[in-house]
Order: structure tokens, then sequence, then C-alpha cells
């Protein structure tokens, strides 16, 4: 599968996460993900240490459709690079950072009410 092709040709709500991954619409995927107004994909960091503000490109791409990101890094709240937030402040989206499962929950709640919300969520044991 290409690297612009998503899983899963829309967001969807997370079905559970752990054990390296995440599950939703009847699918598995072993990995981080970023999920955004065209689609569910696979996201390269494993961890913070991984992002900068490159790794949100495809986020940023499609900003115009995204109000705000839930960034889920990982097992605990961490902060992201300075020059990460000044990219989303840059592209005019907000951005959102706390552990993975308090993003996914957040996620799942946001989706059900329509919001022009999106997620990049760092995999978790």
């Amino acid at each position: 599968m290409s690297e612009n092709t998503p899983f899963f040709p829309e967001r969807a709500p997370i079905d559970a996460y752990g054990d390296h991954g995440f599950r939703f619409a009847e699918t598995s995927h072993r990995g981080s993900l970023l999920i955004l107004p065209s689609g569910i994909y696979g996201w390269e960091p494993e961890a913070l240490a991984d992002v900068d503000e490159q790794a949100f490109s495809r986020v940023f791409a499609e900003a115009v459709e995204i109000d705000f990101l839930l960034f889920g890094t990982g097992e605990k709240r961490l902060i992201p690079p300075p020059e990460v937030s000044r990219a989303f402040v840059d592209a005019g989206v907000g951005l959102e950072i706390m552990d993975t499962g308090a993003a996914c929950r957040t996620y799942n709640v946001l989706l059900g009410e329509a919001r022009a919300v999106a997620a990049a969520l760092l995999a978790v044991e």
C-alpha cells in the first residue's frame, strides 16, 4: 500500500488501543496512526523523539478541513518540540496534547459530535 493511500478512506472511531497498535473499522494496525478528514494513515513516528514539524506535513496539507489536532504522545502527556507548536500556529490548526489513551477517548467523542478534528496517535504497549 502506498504511503499516500489511507488504511481506511474516512475517519472512524478507535475501538481499541495498546499492544503497539490500534483497532478501528474492523481493522487492526500495528504502529502509530494519523487520522485526517481524508482517512486513517499509518504514521512513521514511534516516540516523541521521532516527531518534528515534517511529521505533520499531511495535517498541514489538509488544514482547511481541520479545526484542531489531538496529539497522543504515548503513555504520558509529553510536550513536543517548540517548532512543532509553531508550525500548528502558522497553519491555523489548534493543537491539543495528551496521552494516547486520552486522545483516543476524546477523538471518539468529538468524532461523534461531527467536529472538524484530526488525531496523531503514538502507539502504546
